[in-house]
């Protein structure tokens, strides 16, 4: 049983007083519905249930993703009913928005005794308790509610929170966040305010550095640090300097950094390869040779000498290269392909060909095997041997099904049957594309080929599909339960402050955790990293990581994630408007910023669909807008829509070469379609000259295609049969 404090009244008694103290607006309104008296009465009933059971069902969970204002009155209506976990929840998402719209007396009055019923959010529940009597200026009761979660939830991370509050007047609380929460952004708060009074401090910057190293703002500090206390610094403070520059894409510093932090073998690769990347040869040659004599069996080391073969003449690159291939068998495969390519260089064919025959033998299933196999293939179509062609590209959907080779080497076996006139072998390529391959652009281009309803490159435009979203979020696979029930609730600050306070910055995330971390980061706005997350768990090696990434991948929560549709209403409205397929416009904005509606490209494009600014300004002026904001999403959306479909008037509503067009400009396209023609769209993206328009267009029809497959369940359906 909680400590009750002096001032603190039973739950119904408690309601009365404020009834007869407070007169707001809000309160007179919920008692001249009756939703008051009714929520009152239900504080006599128990709370036996297992809110696990009732998610499926709940009333709550739909109205999340509604503002506080079209929820309102449903959330009251659940509120004034008998107890529940989905009265709990009303009452917390009720306070919630109050504490938002600045009315502290409601807050007050749907958190009276809450945390009693409530226990896996009590400790937010106080947060939010002194966070309505802050809005009333009644701060003796603020620190009374901070002083109760120090006494009963000092276990808890919600705690900084009333620590840094308590903190404002007694600089002890502001050290205790430091000690017992230093993940904490609130405590990190706390260190920032003390350096920007003096940004001199090493302590306080090494402990941003080790706590935050992700934070906006670190790299600055770790520059300070690097500049001005190099001779101060521990082997294990260069570390976490160096990680924080690797994580931030800062690879010429995270190389330097390394080079003085503890030796291991990831420790001494990153250097070379950070140098690497920071364009500094000689001193990545000596890091990488540096690297093969301290570890030389070091698991990174045959990664490392494939990457010292590539800056290496031919000779010592062929040295490296059989060093690879006779110990580290992970990297043979490349090693082997690379060494053929060599030797093919100097002449020497016949040892290529042994290379690449020892490839095929000895490595089949590897990625590597499926890329010479797909050479060969393309190889012999070009040269009218489909035949030829068909017999190397099947055995990669067959030894190597997880390529990211296998769906195109799939699709085009049943492109070159149809032209070997065998149309049931044809069919068969196709399904099993669709079958193996659900999310890949192939699928689509398959579907398109069996005949569904999709729409294929001079159709996909005027498509109308319907568009139905998840009403409900997905559990987290990580984290605590209340971390759990806040995303829940759509408490996404709440949720995202508690995650930074209970993960640890330099411990590699687990499957479960890296999962959990990108829906938050969603959730928050930063789409382009959640996004990557969620897409970088494909990268995983070890078997066991491996095995769950493919488990999570037969989640509906997985590709929701990587397919998510911020800005729907926008999106829907222009789409609507331009008479344009939404799905094809979600799949052009996440090719082109991620939904970052603040991106910027090298060239200057701007914002969720890139919009040029000298082309914002031409648009805006053919649709006569007067004012505009490219970093706006709706207006970003609403010159970026009519673009797209000047693009497709300009080709006749051919969304491949308006795409194209997109892109790469209408110049480079015309050009194109001369020089190669258009009779077979295939074979047109196959010859486009820029591989960055050649896989834009892929791309953006595979987030077509991903999208439809996941929001329309007319296709859906189609799927699961």
């Amino acid at each position: 049983m909680q400590k009750v404090r002096k001032n603190q009244i039973t739950w119904v008694l408690g309601i009365g007083i404020l009834l007869c103290v407070v007169l707001g607006s809000s309160l007179f309104a919920l008692r001249r519905t009756g939703i008051l008296e009714r929520w009152i009465q239900a504080a006599t009933t128990t709370n036996l249930l297992d809110p696990t059971k009732e998610d499926n069902n709940s009333a709550v969970l739909p109205l999340v993703a509604l503002s506080s204002e079209e929820r309102a009155l449903q959330l009251e209506e659940i509120a004034s009913g008998d107890k529940s976990f989905d009265q709990y929840r009303a009452r917390y998402l009720l306070a919630s928005d109050a504490i938002q719209q600045q009315q502290g007396e409601t807050a007050l009055m749907w958190l009276e005794g809450l945390e009693l019923d409530y226990p896996v959010l009590a400790s937010h529940i106080l947060f939010k308790r002194s966070q309505a009597y802050e809005l009333l200026g009644e701060r003796t009761e603020a620190i009374q509610v901070w002083e109760e979660m120090l006494e009963n939830y000092g276990d808890q991370p919600t705690t900084a929170e009333a620590l840094y509050g308590l903190g404002k007047t007694n600089p002890e609380y502001w050290e205790q966040a430091m000690a017992n929460y230093p993940h904490h952004p609130r405590t990190q708060e706390i260190v920032r305010s003390q350096l920007d009074e003096n940004p001199n401090q090493l302590d306080l910057l090494l402990f941003m550095v080790k706590n935050a190293p992700e934070a906006n703002g670190l790299d600055a500090m770790r520059d300070r640090l690097v500049d001005k206390y190099a001779s101060d610094l521990t082997p294990e403070d260069w570390e976490a300097i160096a990680f924080g520059y690797w994580q931030n894409g800062k690879y010429r510093e995270a190389g330097e950094a390394y080079a003085k932090a503890p030796p291991t073998a990831k420790n001494a690769y990153r250097e070379a390869r950070g140098l690497q990347l920071g364009k500094q040869k000689l001193k990545t040659l000596a890091a990488y040779q540096k690297l093969i004599e301290e570890f030389p069996d070091g698991e990174e080391t045959g990664l490392g000498l494939r990457h010292l073969a590539s800056l290496s003449d031919s000779e010592d690159a062929i040295q490296y290269l059989d060093l690879v291939i006779s110990k580290f068998p992970k990297e043979a495969p490349e090693a082997l392909l690379s060494k053929a390519k060599i030797l093919d260089g100097l002449g020497n064919r016949t040892s290529a060909a042994q290379n690449r025959q020892s490839l095929l033998n000895e490595y089949g299933s590897s990625d590597a095997a499926a890329k010479y196999r797909w050479q060969i293939a393309q190889k012999k179509a070009a040269e009218g041997k489909l035949e030829e062609a068909w017999q190397w590209a099947q055995p990669i959907t067959e030894y190597s099904p997880d390529s990211s080779l296998a769906p195109e080497a799939a699709y085009w076996v049943g492109r070159w049957a149809t032209q070997l006139e065998r149309p049931k072998d044809a069919k068969a390529a196709y399904e099993h594309v669709l079958a193996r391959y659900p999310e890949s652009y192939y699928a689509w281009r398959s579907a398109a080929m069996l005949g569904w309803n999709v729409g294929n490159f001079t159709t996909v435009r005027d498509l109308q599909p319907e568009v139905v979203v998840p009403q409900i979020r997905p559990l987290l696979p990580a984290g605590s339960d209340t971390l759990k029930e806040l995303y829940r609730l759509g408490q996404d600050t709440s949720a995202w402050t508690l995650w930074q306070a209970e993960r640890e910055p330099f411990q590699e995330l687990t499957v479960a955790e890296q999962f959990t971390n990108g829906l938050l980061l969603l959730e928050m706005g930063d789409h382009l990293r959640g996004i990557n997350q969620i897409w970088f768990l494909s990268q995983r090696e070890e078997p066991e990581e491996r095995a769950e990434w493919q488990e999570l991948r037969q989640s509906s929560a997985y590709w929701h994630a990587l397919f998510p549709i911020p800005y729907r209403e926008e999106i829907l409205q222009w789409s609507q408007q331009r008479q344009l397929n939404p799905f094809l416009v979600m799949a052009l904005i996440r090719q082109e910023s991620r939904f970052e509606k603040l991106i910027r490209s090298s060239a200057g494009a701007v914002g969720l669909m890139q919009v040029m600014p000298d082309t914002g300004k031409w648009v805006a002026e053919k649709i006569d807008l007067q004012e505009y904001d490219v970093e706006k999403p709706a207006d970003n959306i609403q010159l970026g829509t009519w673009f797209l479909d000047f693009t497709h008037k300009e080709y006749d509503n051919n969304s491949l070469l308006a795409l194209a067009s997109y892109n790469a400009g209408p110049g480079n396209v015309s050009k194109w379609v001369k020089k190669y023609g258009f009779k077979d769209p295939d074979a047109f993206i196959e010859e486009i000259p820029f591989p960055e328009t050649k896989g834009y267009v892929e791309n953006v029809f595979a987030n077509y295609w991903n999208y439809l497959r996941l929001y329309n369940p007319e296709v859906d359906q189609m799927l699961g049969k």
